[in-house]
C-alpha cells in the first residue's frame, strides 16, 4: 500500500474520505489480528503506512470541518 498524497486526499469529497477511512481501518484491524495471534505480517511496513495514511485523512476531514465551521457553515460545534 503506498502513502496517500495528500493533495490527493484533498481532492476527494467527505464522502470519498469516509469511505477510504473504513476501509483502511478495516485493514488495519486485520492486520492487527495477524500480528496479536503469532502470526509474521506479509509487510511490517503495511502497519505504519495503514496508521499513516489513517491520520492523514483524519487531518483532511478536520481541515474541512473547521473551514466549514468558519465560513458560517452547517456542523458548526459548539466549545463547553
Amino acid at each position: 500500500m503506498a502513502l496517500l498524497r495528500m493533495k490527493d486526499l484533498r481532492a476527494m469529497r467527505p464522502d470519498e474520505l469516509e469511505k477510504k477511512l473504513d476501509s483502511l481501518e478495516d485493514e488495519l484491524m486485520h492486520e492487527r489480528g495477524v500480528a496479536a495471534m503469532g502470526g509474521a505480517p506479509a509487510s511490517p511496513g503495511r502497519l505504519r503506512a495503514l496508521r499513516t495514511n489513517g491520520a492523514r485523512i483524519r487531518t483532511v476531514m478536520r481541515e474541512v470541518e473547521i473551514k466549514t465551521a468558519k465560513e458560517g457553515g452547517i456542523g458548526k460545534e459548539e466549545k463547553a
